[in-house]
């Protein structure tokens, strides 16, 4: 609550919006408010109102109207003075904004975890290439947690994990989902059994896995952590094609995304164990900073990614 302050009215309620400016401008320069309207595609009568509405908000006359058509009042030659000003700071902000824009839309800077990199985000930057074949795109792929450090720390603009939780100051949203298989080469004991494997001797055996900070640990970790936890692995590996060929090797059990497992599976140099008692499914998401949303070439990719391209 004030007390006998006076607070200042805001310039927005006491200057004239653009468009009338850029109308009293063209008054001025065709000397009548029929050419005028018709010059910025309005009506006459819309363009009188305006006139008269700018008249009000000023406190005095600008346009004097006749049949041989409308002069500027010694006030409205002054107010168009500052007009032409005001709309050529305006183009200048605009034409700044615009430069922002393009160099914005010139680049897209894309972070991804191991699996979206590898067999989601190829087919959704083919499709952005042909909707936008003047930006540039690169991709640092990596593990879901060093994505979203790129992503907190600025340095890409949208990124895709895919572990359980998104990490505080991260906003996301789910773009498809996928599920985690068990798979072992064709001459491991697993690849003949009639029954799944429990979870409980699933976390007891020593498995080839990725490191830890990748969102298929991350998963797993979560799925078996009331099995008793996972043994020590048999292997750490930082890469999805090195888990698969250590697994394809006979090494042993491997757990990767059914997504990086297809080609495998498919000529069987791999084989799926079916697993009881737990549940492997995860979602992918797209981040980006809290408090900002996607724009220009991050917005499209994510716009594609929902959409099911590629």
């Amino acid at each position: 609550m004030t007390h006998g302050v006076d607070l200042p009215v805001p310039l927005a309620h006491r200057v004239p919006d653009l468009g009338a400016l850029e109308l009293l401008l063209a008054v001025a320069r065709v000397g009548s408010l029929g050419g005028a309207a018709r010059e910025l595609g309005i009506t006459q009568p819309a363009a009188s109102s305006r006139i008269r509405a700018m008249e009000a908000r000023l406190g005095v006359a600008l346009v004097d109207r006749s049949p041989r058509g409308s002069t500027l009042t010694a006030e409205g030659a002054l107010v168009t003075d500052w007009a032409r000003r005001v709309v050529e700071a305006a183009e200048a902000f605009d034409a700044g904004a615009q430069a922002l824009r393009t160099r914005r839309d010139s680049r897209l800077r894309v972070a991804a975890s191991m699996t979206i990199a590898e067999y989601l985000l190829p087919g959704w930057l083919i499709a952005l290439r042909a909707a936008r074949p003047d930006t540039a795109v690169s991709l640092r792929a990596g593990n879901s947690a060093a994505v979203a450090e790129q992503v907190l720390a600025h340095e890409a603009d949208l990124g895709f994990v895919e572990g359980l939780t998104v990490p505080d100051g991260l906003s996301s949203a789910v773009i498809a989902h996928d599920r985690l298989v068990v798979a072992v080469a064709p001459e491991h004991p697993w690849a003949r059994r009639s029954a799944p494997v429990p979870a409980a001797e699933l976390a007891g055996t020593p498995l080839i896995l990725r490191e830890f900070g990748s969102g298929t640990r991350q998963v797993l970790d979560a799925a078996l952590a009331e099995a008793g936890g996972l043994a020590v692995p048999l292997l750490e590996l930082a890469s999805t094609t090195a888990v698969k060929a250590a697994s394809i090797s006979g090494a042993g059990p491997c757990v990767l995304s059914e997504l990086s497992l297809a080609d495998e599976l498919a000529s069987r140099r791999l084989v799926e164990v079916p697993v009881a008692d737990t549940l492997l499914r995860r979602s992918l998401r797209a981040v980006w900073p809290t408090g900002t949303r996607p724009a220009g070439p991050a917005r499209e990719l994510l716009s594609l990614t929902r959409r099911g391209v590629g």
